[in-house]
């Protein structure tokens, strides 16, 4: 008799104990992302730094890469689940590596200009020169190829010199004047202007809507995890909102300084032009349809191919339920 009242009163003292514990939280799922070290990162860093991925219970492990050479070889691998790239990579995957990859979201229309060294003032004078690409058969350098054709040079009359991420184009061409121009992107065309090289014009000016980054995954692996990349678009829309408000524009500013190691001046610049819809950053990394017919056009035109219907290469039913997450709509 006395056991069972002892007993009793364990329970009623241990009840507000056990119904007082926390749940424990969740364990964050990891997720490899893979990306270009370059502005068009901002995102990412400030979604790690300001914690929108870790509130949708995600944990980014973010690669940097050394080119679309480098990064098409790791996806392939399996190395990371979500790259953040020119999405003409996502394409080049389908239609050459045979890959079932899918493009989920827009970015940007490539943040690009031709930037040529000092005393070149025209593409003509690019004539039995070298230009800088990341891999010849990747978006930007297909941009390149595509302009020089309409300046009367063909594949022949000028060499292309493959090096990698627009980081290295722009060191390539600051330490060696035989590089004669690259396609470079923020924040590497401002440090390109401070050294007194020439701009020969943004590409979008020269070329017409582009459908630059965005992001892709496999199909299959999206599919299976629908839900976790749904979270994925929802944090990374948030983070680029974050980005995007000028009333974070300190911090951002500073994110830029310490991520990319750029002085105040140029991070203040890559900055404003981060925010000009019209170069930077599209707003919530909405898809430009007209820039992707375009971009698949010149693809077609330059390296021969024809393409299959847009449907084989987009799936925007991720980012429009991630969309519905973040507005609440």
């Amino acid at each position: 008799m006395h056991h069972h009242r002892r007993f009793g009163a364990a329970v009623v003292l241990l009840l507000p104990l056990l119904l007082g514990a926390p749940a424990k939280a969740a364990e964050p799922i990891v997720l490899g992302v893979n990306a270009f070290p370059n502005a068009k990162a901002l995102p990412l860093h400030a979604g790690i730094a300001k914690g929108f991925f870790e509130r949708r219970g995600l944990r980014i492990e973010l690669e940097l890469t050394e080119g679309a050479q480098a990064q098409r070889e790791g996806f392939a691998a399996g190395k990371f689940q979500i790259v953040h790239s020119a999405i003409d990579n996502a394409v080049f995957n389908i239609e050459v590596r045979k890959l079932d990859n899918v493009i989920l979201s827009g970015g940007d229309s490539g943040m690009n200009e031709f930037y040529a060294q000092k005393g070149i003032n025209s593409f003509a004078n690019l004539r039995g020169r070298s230009i800088v690409v990341d891999a010849p058969d990747t978006a930007y350098a297909l941009q390149a190829r595509k302009i020089m054709l309409q300046h009367g040079l063909k594949e022949g009359d000028y060499t292309i010199n493959p090096v990698g991420a627009a980081t290295f184009r722009f060191k390539a061409m600051a330490e060696n004047k035989d590089n004669a121009a690259a396609i470079l992107n923020l924040p590497f065309n401002l440090q390109a202007e401070q050294l007194g090289m020439k701009n020969l014009g943004r590409l979008t000016d020269l070329l017409g809507p582009y459908q630059g980054a965005g992001a892709y995954a496999m199909r299959g692996w999206a599919e299976r995890n629908r839900a976790t990349l749904e979270r994925y678009l929802a944090a990374y829309i948030e983070a680029l909102r974050f980005v995007r408000d000028p009333a974070n524009r300190t911090e951002t500013i500073a994110l830029l300084m310490e991520k990319l190691s750029l002085p105040r001046q140029i991070a203040e610049r890559t900055y404003e032009l981060l925010l000009d819809p019209a170069f930077g950053f599209t707003p919530d990394a909405r898809f430009d349809r007209e820039g992707f017919r375009n971009m698949m056009a010149l693809r077609a035109e330059v390296e021969g191919k024809t393409t299959a219907a847009p449907e084989r290469y987009l799936d925007f039913s991720y980012y429009e339920h991630a969309m519905t997450m973040v507005t609440g709509k």
